[in-house]
């Protein structure tokens, strides 16, 4: 759920993502939806006025391309098929154990020294990149990130993430 601003000044670092809610990140003023918000940079895309470097018509053309995107993400998981549901989710086999509290940082870290991209990573070791987005990001709770992810990443990146 996205926060909404407080009005607290600039950007800076080691805050929270006012759309995301990733915490100790860089953050810059963005303008999402009219509403004036520090964020990070990967929400930074979301800004109404677009890329920095867009000039002319075509930083509106961007815009407007961006905006179909996320109109087509909203509709596809509206849309979504329930159908993997049907067996039902058993998580108290893959509960996510209790991560450390720098978890996201060591994460990202291991996978940008072993030279994977989050896409390259997902796909080797078979798991939902927006579970590996979750964790990088520190949202692994909200996300419902399985505790089998966390011990895939740990075993094929050789990297501590969760508390024993």
């Amino acid at each position: 759920m996205a926060k909404y601003s407080t009005g607290s000044g600039g950007g800076g670092s080691g805050g929270s993502c006012e759309l995301c809610g990733a915490s100790d990140v860089e953050l810059r003023t963005a303008t999402v939806a009219g509403a004036r918000l520090e964020v990070c940079d990967d929400c930074a895309e979301h800004d109404d006025a677009g890329p920095a470097d867009a000039g002319g018509d075509g930083g509106d053309r961007d815009r407007a391309k961006r905006a179909a995107r996320n109109t087509a993400k909203v509709h596809d998981a509206a849309a979504a098929d329930p159908e993997h549901w049907e067996d039902g989710a058993d998580y108290d086999d893959d509960q996510l154990p209790y991560l450390v509290p720098d978890y996201a940082d060591r994460l990202t870290d291991a996978r940008q020294d072993a030279g994977y991209q989050l896409g390259e990573l997902a796909e080797e070791l078979d798991v939902d990149e927006a579970d590996l987005l979750a964790l990088e990001q520190g949202r692994a709770t909200q996300a419902g990130v399985g505790g089998s992810t966390v011990g895939a990443l740990e075993r094929f990146l050789d990297v501590d993430l969760a508390d024993e």
